[in-house]
Order: structure tokens, then sequence, then C-alpha cells
């Protein structure tokens, strides 16, 4: 892990991005009908953030990012 005063700009703002993505699909996730699938679905994708959280690799975290923006688009659509 990199020390705080070791990151760049742009690792404040994928870190921006990613925290505005989490929030957006948490929100998004109020269109499932199903209460336990509901709350499953956060845990997962609680997790899924967790497990990330202390990537510092930029093109990683770039990739992860949109990866799971396709990966929610596909799992919203359904």
């Amino acid at each position: 892990m990199i020390p705080a005063s070791e990151l760049t700009l742009k690792h404040f703002i994928l870190k921006q991005k990613v925290l505005n993505f989490y929030r957006h699909v948490i929100r998004a996730s109020r269109v499932i009908p199903n209460p336990v699938t509901r709350r499953e679905t956060i845990v997962w994708i609680r997790g899924e953030f967790e497990h990330n959280r202390h990537l510092t690799d930029i093109s990683l975290i770039e990739d992860k990012l949109s990866v799971a923006r396709r990966e929610i688009k596909r799992i919203l659509r359904s």
C-alpha cells in the first residue's frame, strides 16, 4: 500500500469515482423487488469493494471499475 503522502491527484480522482459508483450501485439496488435478494446483492457489492479497497495501481483500479460498471448494467437489466 502506498502511503497517503505518495498518492497522486489521479488516485484521489479515482477514489471519488469509485465512491460515487458505489453509492450509485447501492441506490440502484432498490429496484430489486425481493428484500432477501436485495440484501444479498448489497452484501456482495460491499464485499467486492472491501476486497479491492487497498489497490493503488491506477490502471488496475480503472480496469476493475470498468468491469464493475459493465457487470452492474448487466445485472440490473435482468
